[in-house]
């Protein structure tokens, strides 16, 4: 999700700053709205993911601080990254714009055409992208503070190994063969 989440935002800000009549603009912005469906999708089925499974409990509690900002920084995150999709939808459809998917279809419009909601829906998207800038960046920094400074098991619940595992994924039993 991360990788997607860079790439949409990357994206994005590349065809901000095109002019409108650039040639490579409408390719940037298919690719982008393609990408920001993709992790409307992806995030609704992580939280259901996390609802019906739950999430993998730490081998040692984080201290009141750190719980505070974990959660704090995890409903921003989930947050904008519904908000971010939902607000390039209505931005793009109640701009009488179409709302591709990687080329395969185009996803219905359910909202009118309105310019004054889609310029209000744009705003949103435009000030929700800064935010999830901000946030991620925060969120990447904490990350590198607790893998350098406190060298404890954040990373690994984020991107279990083989050679540490989170809580999530234990080990694979080793069967011994006898001869």
């Amino acid at each position: 999700m991360a990788a997607t989440i860079f790439t949409a935002i990357a994206l994005g800000i590349w065809a901000l700053y095109l002019d409108r009549d650039s040639p490579i603009k409408g390719s940037l912005l298919f690719v982008h709205k393609s990408l920001g469906l993709t992790v409307l999708i992806l995030v609704i089925a992580r939280v259901a993911y996390s609802l019906i499974v739950g999430k993998p409990p730490y081998r040692q509690p984080l201290h009141r601080f750190n719980q505070v900002g974990s959660t704090t920084a995890h409903l921003l995150l989930y947050g904008l990254m519904i908000l971010m999709p939902v607000t390039g939808y209505v931005f793009t459809g109640a701009g009488g714009h179409p709302l591709p998917f990687y080329g395969l279809f185009e996803w219905p419009s359910i909202v009118p055409k309105d310019k004054a909601l889609s310029q209000l829906a744009g705003a949103f998207h435009y000030w929700g992208a800064w935010a999830i800038c901000s946030v991620l960046i925060v969120h990447i920094l904490a990350v590198v503070w607790h893998s350098l400074a406190k060298r404890d098991e954040i990373l690994g619940r984020m991107l279990p190994t083989m050679s540490n595992p989170s809580p999530r994924y234990p080990p694979a039993e080793t069967v011994e063969l006898k001869s």
